[in-house]
């Protein structure tokens, strides 16, 4: 009898576990199955699952109706810019709030965490009129600068949870040895904590790829623009080729997916030894 429930059960979970697989997967199968046909098919009654005829000549499309090569050129210039600084500063300042003991440590970590709060639309405009004052507005510097001061509250705060973790002894032997706390930082934290920092450059990665707000805000030139950007070209001016958009939203999702198969493995680890330690 209790053979029986484990069994079945087990053949709920599984159930259930394949229902939610099919719920994320189908509509990256509408998004790639649209890819590969024309305006007529994409929006067919009923719904056509496989194209009659696959036109791969979409995304060779996408790059002769508008400039993606240098639209994917921006977005790695920012992204990269944006993934070094993020990973870091946020590590500086979170060995600053985990491994050094000065006055009024907690209370600054207190902002920190409480800048969380705080929506992105409520500093937009006085960060924007910041910008704009200093005169560097349409360029790539209001996107990539920010993440050089810090990096984020939120990855501070899950740095400084992994760090929390790391016994004390290190330091206090390394301190022995005469190490400084550079040092200590770069050859003994640093080493220790390559899936925290993996985590950090991911999730970084995700958010200055995707972000469409913020080039829109800052970036005039159509040269200038990101991929974000230049998939709603594709419904404006280019009289909503849905299509092509679809084979450009592929590929803006490629490097998105060759960035999670390699840092996958650190992904669980590091943000469940962030949490959980400290």
């Amino acid at each position: 009898m209790k053979n029986t429930k484990k069994i079945i059960s087990k053949i709920l979970i599984y159930f259930a576990l394949i229902l939610g697989v099919l719920f994320c997967l189908v509509p990256l199968y509408w998004m790639i199955r649209s890819s590969l046909m024309n305006t007529v098919e994409v929006f067919m009654m009923p719904p056509r699952w496989i194209p009659s005829k696959f036109m791969w000549e979409n995304y060779q499309e996408v790059f002769d109706t508008l400039p993606f090569g240098k639209y994917f050129l921006n977005s790695f210039i920012v992204t990269g810019g944006c993934v070094v600084g993020t990973m870091l500063t946020s590590s500086i300042c979170a060995y600053g709030l985990a491994r050094i003991k000065w006055r009024g440590r907690n209370v600054v970590f207190a902002c920190i965490i409480s800048s969380m709060m705080l929506p992105f639309a409520v500093t937009l405009i006085p960060t924007f009129l910041m910008w704009r004052t200093i005169g560097i507005t349409d360029s790539f510097i209001p996107l990539i600068v920010p993440a050089w001061f810090g990096g984020g509250a939120f990855y501070i705060f899950l740095l400084r949870q992994f760090y929390l973790g790391i016994p004390k002894d290190f330091d206090e032997a390394a301190y022995l040895d005469g190490a400084s706390h550079i040092q200590i930082f770069t050859k003994i934290i640093l080493p220790i904590t390559k899936p925290a920092l993996a985590v950090v450059g991911m999730f970084a990665f995700l958010n200055s790829w995707n972000d469409f707000l913020g080039p829109l805000v800052y970036l005039n030139s159509e040269k200038k623009y990101t991929v974000a950007l230049g998939l709603q070209l594709f419904t404006g001016s280019y009289r909503g080729e849905w299509n092509l958009m679809m084979a450009a939203a592929c590929l803006v999702l490629a490097p998105v997916v060759v960035v999670f198969a390699i840092g996958q493995k650190y992904l669980v680890e590091g943000v469940t030894m962030s949490g959980v330690k400290g």
